[in-house]
């Protein structure tokens, strides 16, 4: 806590809303300075306005930041807004821009993304090392019910974490658990405006029907608090299920130079069906950096397959079964296209070490492996080589770390597989 107890309790109505944003980063992750993303509406206002609160009584720094998505006609001026607001108080503040979009299913989804990697690139740029956003319990409630007509399971109907890393930035929700309404009379007893996106009327979009289903569900009882409790609790189970899923997977994966090994024979035949599936789920996201894991029709299909064949393709993954182990490695299709110089990343998690030159290039290396002589000693199934990098030069192959070809040449995973399950 940065706040004074006495000054905090001073506070009357506001009093737990501040304690709220001066215990929104953990004590193992308290940035420097603090950035609030701010799209000039009334959720993050509220956010805005109370984390200024708290930088003036506490001494700590803050920054906002306001992504204008060129959407609608509207959100140039509000993010107008913001900067003056901020240029009122003293704050520092950014517009990001975005040029996007997409047909109306996608669009928010897409703009939800570009935000993440705008502000995440922002707060690298300026060395900001947690970012607050400004959701509210009505948005638990709104997602619990988009996710329950697409059929989640328990993580998708788990509450949204609280406070979460994704690409290099700690992230931290503080007013989750807040109404949007109690943040609208925050607003009004100090006299912010705030703006209001037409958007949010437009039934085109999902979230806006949701939030419309939640108004009619209230009469029973349904509410955004009472689905947020549920949402809770939901996450307490998936937490304690991913607990138990790393230490299955300590003592029952194996990480093969890019490829997984689930150990299936003997006393590890006895895993519990959902703690199987969560490992394959994970394996498949580490090797493919699929954003989300695949549908569970998609796994009861895979596990179908591989009960009667030793192979299955999914989620950009070759699956392979043997009496001891599945293996997880990369599909060759997946990556035949991918390609980078030598000194960046390759399809997201190779690193290449050796001579790098201008000329070279990083690309799969493909039906090639017949020219790596050595490439049966390497004791990685030809699959398995074919989806892993190689050094190119105008067509010409110049070296296949994984296959033995050219020792000059090296390749690394940039995360272990234990590292992905401990951020994920």
């Amino acid at each position: 806590m940065q706040l004074d107890p006495d000054w905090l309790m001073a506070q009357g109505e506001d009093a737990m809303l501040l304690h709220r944003v001066d215990t929104a980063f953990p004590e193992t992750h308290q940035p420097d300075t603090v950035g609030i993303a701010v799209s000039g509406g009334g959720d993050s206002m509220a956010l805005l306005h109370l984390f200024w609160r708290w930088s003036v009584k506490s001494g700590r720094p803050i920054a906002a930041v306001t992504v204008n998505h060129g959407l609608r006609p509207e959100a140039a001026e509000e993010a107008a807004h913001v900067a003056a607001f901020c240029a009122v108080h003293g704050i520092p503040h950014e517009t990001l821009n975005w040029s996007g979009g997409g047909d109306a299913g996608n669009l928010q989804a897409n703009a939800r993304n570009a935000r993440y990697r705008l502000i995440g690139d922002w707060a690298r740029a300026n060395a900001i090392g947690g970012v607050a956003l400004g959701h509210t319990a009505d948005d638990v409630a709104e997602t619990f019910l988009l996710r329950l007509a697409r059929k989640s399971g328990l993580d998708g109907l788990a509450a949204m974490d609280q406070r979460f890393q994704r690409d290099g930035v700690f992230w931290t929700r503080p007013l989750w658990q807040v109404g949007r309404a109690e943040l609208r009379d925050y607003l009004k007893r100090h006299k912010i405006r705030w703006c209001d996106d037409p958007s949010n009327e437009d039934e085109r979009f999902d979230r806006v029907r949701a939030r419309k289903a939640l108004q009619a569900l209230a009469p029973l009882g349904i509410d955004a608090e009472t689905i947020m409790d549920s949402a809770l609790n939901l996450q307490v189970a998936r937490n304690t299920l991913d607990h138990f899923t790393r230490e299955a997977a300590r003592t029952r994966v194996v990480e093969d130079r890019g490829d997984l090994l689930l150990q299936t024979g003997g006393d590890a035949g006895s895993l519990r069906p959902e703690i199987k599936r969560r490992i394959l789920t994970a394996a498949m996201r580490w090797c493919s950096g699929a954003e989300y894991a695949p549908r569970y029709t998609a796994m009861l299909e895979m596990d179908a397959t591989l009960a009667t064949a030793q192979k299955h393709t999914l989620s950009g993954c070759l699956l392979t079964r043997d009496d001891t182990a599945i293996r997880v490695t990369r599909e060759y299709n997946a990556v035949r296209a991918a390609t980078c110089p030598t000194t960046e990343v390759w399809d997201g998690r190779w690193q290449l070490d050796g001579p790098h030159a201008d000329d070279l290039h990083i690309a799969a290396l493909g039906v090639a492996v017949k020219d790596c002589p050595d490439w049966r000693e390497t004791g990685l199934p030809r699959a398995s080589l074919m989806a892993s990098p190689a050094v190119w030069q105008d067509g010409a192959l110049i070296a296949a770390p994984l296959a033995g070809y050219n020792p000059d040449w090296t390749a690394r995973i940039v995360t272990s597989f234990a590292s992905y399950l401990l951020s994920h």
